[in-house]
């Protein structure tokens, strides 16, 4: 058994991630396996505003306001985000992409 940022691999099969693990030392593909093991432990629901991620955020989130200019390019292209705590870099949730920004803009998250 082999332990890689709190994934364990057992006879070369994946099994869950140990959460929260720590979102600057993930790849690529393991943001997205943690976003998706997250979408499935909320329910389908985002951390922040708990509406399905299928559906857009509610009027309460959407009636605020953010500056695209403080995000990378493409930033809402993606609809789901892998949301992380920028000072201790640990993962929280899978959000919306709005909500995503709307966290990070209005809350500091």
């Amino acid at each position: 058994m082999i332990l890689l940022v709190g994934k364990i691999l057992i006879e070369g099969k994946a099994m869950n991630y140990d959460l929260p693990v720590d979102y600057t030392l993930l790849s690529i593909s393991e943001k997205k396996a943690v976003r998706e093991q997250y979408i499935k432990e909320q329910n389908g629901k985002c951390w922040f505003c708990r509406c399905s991620l299928d559906k857009e955020p509610p009027q309460n989130v959407l009636s605020k306001p953010i500056n695209l200019k403080l995000f990378p390019k493409g930033f809402l292209n993606h609809p789901i985000h892998l949301q992380h705590n920028h000072d201790t870099g640990l993962t929280e949730g899978a959000v919306h992409a709005y909500c995503n920004a709307v966290l990070w803009e209005h809350y500091g998250r």
